[in-house]
């Protein structure tokens, strides 16, 4: 994108919060040689990134745009047009000019070489400096005071600045302890910005195990297994993979894959059926034909792992969720082998979430990601109202929305030559 030709000089803008979409934000308006401030809650930035990166940094999925776009559900048309202005193998080549290099997976999952997260943000910040961006570290947004500007409470005290646009990138409200803990939805809603409940996203769920069961099974992982819940159509969405299983219910890739759905359904229902095979690469009719081959004396349990291989945690999961009177019956113990149902009784709670459903509505945002409510100031990341799986998708849209939010800006003040920050309007 080229610098608008309107564009004055010496234009100022804020951006809140430190994390990728605002770091991203503040990258493109330094380019076009806007002077940035960049202020965050915590001490340092990125906090939530690098967490994020200690177990491999995922920083993007090789997906054509396809098979990509429909990660983001019913978000996908209107975070579309960004992720297309930045998609991720721009986001590849943006890494590449750190110096960081990338290789892709097995998934399809794209991560730097030395799969650190630390080494890519050294080199961001660094470059951020460079290029004259300024960070103001512990300084917590606490809206707007009388004459416009932005309150910050920082370690000298409460501060207020001004400039001549805005971006908010504050996260959603998952992991509050690095920083992204919501409390700017209420300051929004004051200035009547439409902003949906945030809800859990990528979280595990709770369960009424036994204590045996508990007790017994607690921290182990089940696999391979294809899990299955309704869709909103009546046909069943189906994912592979594994879980683990919690003191006081699951978590794992496969539940966070499936969280959305089952994460509405209890708010819908009160509770939700998740479908397990245990055995996805058997037939109903293999397993039957197993089940009812003599067991002569042994025991049931025997008869399952010598017959179906079925032991452990998985046997486990048999005896806790299915009656003694289907186990006894090969016909319905094959179907529950097949799809055992586990009810859900409620998501893990919002602060241990990987990510966030919910946030400022679409509708209350213009093409540029600005506030219709509040003219300058525009949104990016996850504080936006959309949420997609673990795999590259939440940093790519964290990205894309970053730079497009700075699109907007350039925009903006491009066609608002004579617009002056609040702080030299009330000199």
């Amino acid at each position: 994108m080229q610098k608008p030709s309107s564009l004055p000089s010496g234009q100022h803008v804020v951006v809140i919060g430190a994390g990728p979409a605002g770091l991203m934000a503040a990258e493109v308006l330094a380019r076009h040689g806007v002077a940035v401030d960049v202020y965050d809650a915590m001490p340092s930035a990125g906090r939530k990134f690098l967490l994020a990166g200690r177990g491999g940094m995922n920083i993007t999925h090789s997906e054509a745009l396809p098979d990509f776009l429909p990660r983001y559900a019913n978000r996908r048309d209107e975070l579309a047009p960004f992720i297309r202005r930045f998609d991720n193998g721009q986001v590849r080549a943006w890494i590449h000019a750190l110096g960081i290099d990338t290789f892709v997976g097995s998934s399809g999952r794209v991560f730097p070489l030395e799969m650190k997260a630390a080494p890519l943000l050294r080199a961001w910040l660094h470059r951020l400096r460079e290029s004259g961006v300024r960070f103001h570290m512990r300084h917590r947004w606490l809206g707007w005071d009388e004459q416009g500007g932005h309150r910050l409470a920082g370690p000298d005290g409460e501060v207020s600045v001004s400039a001549h646009a805005t971006v908010l990138a504050m996260g959603g409200a998952s992991w509050p302890r690095l920083g992204s803990d919501g409390a700017w939805a209420p300051l929004l809603q004051q200035r009547r910005v439409d902003v949906a409940p945030l809800r859990p996203s990528n979280c595990g769920f709770e369960l009424d195990w036994s204590e045996h069961f508990s007790q017994r099974f607690a921290g182990e992982p089940v696999k391979p297994v294809v899990a299955s819940v309704a869709r909103p159509d009546g046909g069943m969405q189906n994912r592979r993979g594994e879980f683990v299983v919690t003191a006081g219910g699951i978590e794992g890739s496969l539940v966070y894959a499936l969280s959305a759905p089952l994460r509405d359904a209890i708010a819908e229902h009160g509770s939700a059926r998740l479908y397990l095979d245990l055995l996805p690469d058997w037939t109903l009719e293999k397993v039957h034909a197993e089940l009812i081959h003599p067991r002569g004396a042994r025991s049931m349990s025997s008869h399952l792992q010598s017959r179906l291989h079925l032991k452990g945690v998985k046997a486990g999961l048999l005896r806790e969720c299915v009656s003694k009177q289907d186990i006894a019956d090969p016909a319905r113990l094959a179907q529950a082998i097949k799809a055992l149902p586990l009810t859900l009784l409620r998501p893990r709670p919002l602060a241990e979430a990987i990510s966030t459903a919910g946030g400022v509505s679409f509708e209350a945002l213009d093409d540029g990601l600005m506030l219709r409510a509040l003219p300058g100031v525009f949104c990016a990341g996850e504080m936006l109202d959309w949420e997609a799986p673990t795999g590259g998708y939440l940093l790519s849209a964290c990205l894309a929305t970053g730079q497009g939010a700075a699109a907007g800006v350039l925009e903006w003040l491009g066609s608002n030559p004579g617009h002056a920050s609040r702080e030299e309007a009330h000199k």
